[in-house]
């Protein structure tokens, strides 16, 4: 059976990929998500009303058609000789600016009654003189289009009229300004609005005023709100401006607008992009479609309001409207100018035009330019490749500080964008996907992970400790019952004299003494990543570098065969007091290739090492009492744990073996062995070599030194027994020093 973490890691990787490839083409608009659009939305608006400046324009006032002018000058629409008297009276008694209509005159004004007059001249009072003479006097002050047409002449007075998508009945009202040039000659212009039908100005009207600009909106979006409006639609082939650009142009005299187009940006499209207008050096980011995102100062009131009423009246203070920008429009509620906007969901139409030129005057516009596509994309590109590198690698408390981080370093960033750049990006796509990607990673990591562990357990949890278990959780290794072949270490322990304590102990005092050897034994080989294969009687078997990969195999077995003889001197002063024996183990250490998995037979299993290099471990543990020396390692466990002090006992053959191996005891990391055990084991391999090259003498006196400074070593009695036996009966020809045992 396998459960490896290399497949989860492959799936958790490949669904942050997929959520990532689905939002990065949400973001290059390859693919529309309407719940994604409408977070965008929200923080869109949530952005732009925690950053409004929320100050008035001075420069700026509308004159309203609001409750109190309909009260005192009668129901809208006006005659157009009063409409005609307020234009005068703005501009010759209070001396304003420039003054802009947000609305428009498409009918004729028959209110004077001059139709039913020219049809009496034309009936019943065709033949009286008189009549006629008196209507002929009377038609000029009667005819209050052409009275209002001879007040806008001559004026900086900017009309306004609506386009439409839709082709309607009659679809061509009034007369249209003169566009601003044709746009077949402009590459960008596939992306403009295409308006199909009109509703503009009487011509004479039209053609008194200084200009005109179109206030209908077509880029309202699905939730009903105004964000974004358009400075140009193109209709029949021929490019307008909006009134708030109108009214810009006037204010600079009307000049020549130029077109700030960009490059394709790497895109497949070979349409050229306008980015921009640019007007006397001023900029104005707008869209592709030549729509800017609409600049807000405040709520309603980010503009002086003066009652139209109070204009005619002559009521309002000249300084209020001296030298100013003037817009007229209605705010009365039966009127219906009102707008949905993200600071308002009531907000007067009239005042979404005064924000615009307010806007364009200070060059506060945010932008949105068609590369920042790129970034956006670089963006959540390198979220997912954060999320996947770093998160896998993190515990639960650094992952969440590190989405917390991630999270606020996004927010951070794109407010940056908006405030110190002006540039508006995308914020719902990027925190969509961290908490996804997020998401992702808790699923995979902590309810996968967890079940892994949970099997891991059952396999290997009695003979591993659960810190490994863990570990192997993490670890994308696969893990297998089966069998296999790998380079281990193998450790062997055994209580000596436990034939004589089981006959002197009763069956409970002997368990609990086990049990008090085999705990903190077991204990210290977990913790140095070990793995139990066996208690056998009074013996402890363990094996390090399975189940999981450990290339530290030899030094942790090394490190908890010292701790465990260090546990065991701990040990006999509570032996004593319970009056129980005293303690000593032997432990033999090897390193070699071994077979381990799960074997056994159909009524019994057992995950276990087999081989050769596990038998000689067993035959270490055996020479320890020989030497005298409480643990025993092979010279190949000694070369991979290089980080202990050795020192050589011998070089020998055991039973079985036909190639001699050299052993050794190990004393201690090398910063914890003393100077005089450094001393000890230099004179030591001295004597060695002399007993090899069969100079006795020199080895003996040796030998003698060393045991006379560590008279409870035995290794040094038994080299001159050796020593002495040899003497007497010296070795065969070609002798090599290896001494050959016969029994374990």
């Amino acid at each position: 059976m396998q459960f490896s973490n290399q497949w989860l890691a492959f799936y958790r990787i490949l669904l942050c990929v997929a959520i990532t490839g689905v939002l990065v083409m949400d973001t290059a608009g390859l693919l529309s998500l309407p719940t994604l659009e409408r977070m965008e939305n929200i923080l869109y608006d949530l952005r732009l009303r925690k950053t409004l400046p929320n100050t008035v324009d001075s420069r700026i006032v509308i004159v309203a058609i609001d409750e109190a002018s309909l009260a005192q000058e009668g129901q809208w629409p006006w005659g157009r000789d009063k409409l005609a008297y307020l234009v005068d009276i703005l501009f010759e008694y209070y001396g304003i600016k420039l003054l802009g209509f947000d609305m428009v005159f498409s009918e004729p004004d028959d209110s004077s009654g001059i139709k039913t007059l020219d049809k009496l001249a034309t009936g019943q009072l065709h033949d009286d003189a008189r009549f006629l003479s008196a209507l002929k006097t009377l038609k000029p002050q009667l005819s209050f289009d052409e009275i209002f047409a001879q007040s806008l002449k001559n004026r900086p007075v900017v009309l306004g009229y609506f386009f439409s998508h839709l082709r309607e009945k009659v679809d061509q009202i009034g007369k249209l300004p003169t566009p601003l040039t044709n746009a077949n000659k402009l590459p960008f212009s596939p992306y403009l609005f295409d308006a199909k039908s009109y509703a503009a100005n009487l011509p004479e009207l039209q053609s008194a005023a200084a200009s005109a600009g179109f206030f209908e909106n077509p880029y309202i979006d699905q939730d009903g709100i105004y964000r974004k409006l358009p400075l140009l639609i193109q209709y029949q082939h021929q490019l307008y401006e909006s009134l708030s650009l109108a009214l810009f142009r006037a204010l600079l005299d009307y000049p020549t607008i130029e077109f700030v187009v960009g490059d394709k940006y790497g895109l497949q499209n070979t349409q050229s992009r306008l980015e921009g207008l640019r007007i006397e050096g001023i900029s104005i980011p707008v869209d592709e479609s030549a729509a800017i995102l609409l600049p807000f100062r405040g709520r309603q009131g980010s503009f002086r309001y003066i009652s139209a009423t109070d204009v005619l009246s002559g009521t309002t203070d000249i300084a209020q409207l001296k030298d100013k920008i003037v817009i007229m429009g209605s705010t009365a509620v039966g009127l219906l100018d009102s707008r949905a906007t993200p600071v308002q969901h009531i907000y007067p139409g009239v005042e979404v035009h005064a924000n615009i030129l307010s806007a364009m005057l200070d060059q506060t516009i945010k932008s949105r330019p068609n590369y920042i596509i790129i970034p956006e994309i670089i963006e959540l590109i390198l979220i997912c490749l954060l999320i996947n590198f770093l998160f896998p690698r993190l515990s639960v408390i650094w992952s969440a500080i590190t989405f917390s981080i991630l999270l606020a370093g996004v927010i951070i960033m794109n407010v940056y964008c908006w405030e110190a750049l002006g540039i508006d990006t995308i914020l719902a796509v990027p925190l969509a996907q961290l908490f996804s990607l997020y998401g992702v990673q808790i699923f995979f990591g902590f309810f996968l992970e967890s079940r892994k562990k949970r099997q891991l357990g059952a396999m290997f949890g009695q003979y591993i400790p659960p810190e490994l278990v863990e570990q192997m959780s993490r670890s994308d290794e696969a893990f297998s019952l089966q069998g296999e072949s790998r380079e281990m270490t193998v450790f062997f322990s055994d209580v000596r004299g436990f034939t004589t304590i089981s006959e002197t102990q009763d069956p409970q005092a002997l368990c609990e003494i086990i049990n008090a050897i085999f705990t903190p034994a077991t204990r210290l080989i977990h913790e140095a990543n070990g793995t139990i294969d066996k208690y056998i009687g009074d013996a402890i078997m363990a094996f390090w570098g399975a189940p999981m990969h450990n290339p530290q195999h030899a030094s942790g077995a090394v490190q908890s065969a010292l701790a465990i003889v260090k546990m065991l001197a701990s040990l006999q002063t509570e032996f004593i007091s319970k009056g129980w024996p005293t303690i000593d183990m032997g432990i033999g250490i090897n390193t070699g290739p071994m077979n381990v998995g799960n074997m056994g037979s159909q009524f019994r299993m057992a995950y276990t090492v087999m081989g050769d290099a596990v038998n000689l471990g067993s035959r270490l543990e055996g020479l320890t009492k020989q030497y005298g020396v409480k643990i025993i390692v092979s010279e190949t466990t000694r070369q991979a744990a290089p980080e202990f002090v050795y020192r050589e006992l011998d070089r020998v053959r055991v039973k079985g073996k036909h190639q001699p191996i050299t052993i050794y005891e190990p004393i201690g990391k090398k910063e914890e062995v003393s100077p005089e055990q450094y001393q000890a084991i230099g004179l030591l391999d001295t004597a060695l070599h002399y007993y090899r090259q069969q100079q006795w003498l020199l080895a003996s006196a040796i030998f003698k030194e060393l045991a006379l400074q560590h008279p409870k070593d035995m290794l040094y009695g038994l080299y001159l027994d050796r020593i002495g036996l040899y003497q007497s009966s010296p070795p065969e020809a070609g002798w090599d020093g290896v001494f050959t045992y016969t029994s374990k």
